[in-house]
């Protein structure tokens, strides 16, 4: 495995794993670089450069065992590991990732849900009850979380990141268009700007429109 792998590869892995998840589920116990590919939207040498990057697993003239890569990806990405995770926030946004996402499947055992609103809290969501926000500070020395998730108000933040930075939270998935600024860069936070990729949608629309317009001039 290369010392260090580009974020750009790293990012493609979970496609990876999702796509050998449906071939599976499909009895295909193997394919080649290039079918795998077409699969990806890429090309058979981007997906063999992919894969070299943590030792291949192919073999020339057969190509990948569809279970054995499935598994070394998991195992790649962390996913036997299952870190444990608290979300705060279990408004409208809160309840959407919860009923959507399938933790257990990505790496992750959800053990706590947080809020602020009396209305929420004691309430039961996907076996867990919604516990005060200000009970967290005990929970996580107590419990120590590995990972926090973020569904909170842009305002509330840039404080809770820094709270559990400090209760000992080693990462963050932020819904929020808040900021995340720890302490400590290494931290890896992921955010997820549902709005930003909607506006990168339309720039993408906006240019094929441009693009088909000029075709017509012709």
């Amino acid at each position: 495995m290369k010392e260090k792998v580009s974020l750009a590869v790293i990012n493609r892995l979970p496609r990876y794993y999702r796509y050998l998840g449906d071939l599976l589920d499909a009895g295909i116990t193997k394919i080649s670089s290039q079918e795998l590919s077409e699969k990806m939207g890429t090309t058979a040498s981007q997906v063999r450069q992919d894969l070299n990057c943590f030792g291949g697993f192919g073999q020339q003239g057969y190509g990948y065992n569809v279970e054995l890569l499935y598994k070394e990806i998991a195992s790649i990405l962390g996913l036997d590991r299952k870190y444990t995770a608290i979300l705060i926030g279990v408004g409208k946004l809160g309840n959407a990732i919860l009923n959507r996402i399938t933790f257990e499947k990505r790496g992750f055992k959800l053990i706590a849900l947080f809020d602020n609103n009396p209305e929420i809290i004691g309430q039961e969501v996907r076996g867990l009850k919604v516990l005060d926000v200000n009970t967290i500070d005990d929970f996580c020395r107590i419990h120590k979380p590995d990972v926090a998730f973020l569904t909170l108000p842009r305002e509330a933040v840039p404080g809770m990141a820094i709270r559990l930075e400090k209760l000992g939270i080693k990462g963050f998935w932020n819904f929020s268009s808040g900021y995340v600024k720890l302490e400590n860069k290494e931290i890896p936070v992921e955010n997820v700007h549902l709005g930003d990729s909607l506006m990168t949608l339309c720039y993408r629309v906006n240019e094929l429109e441009k693009k088909l317009q000029n075709q017509n001039k012709i």
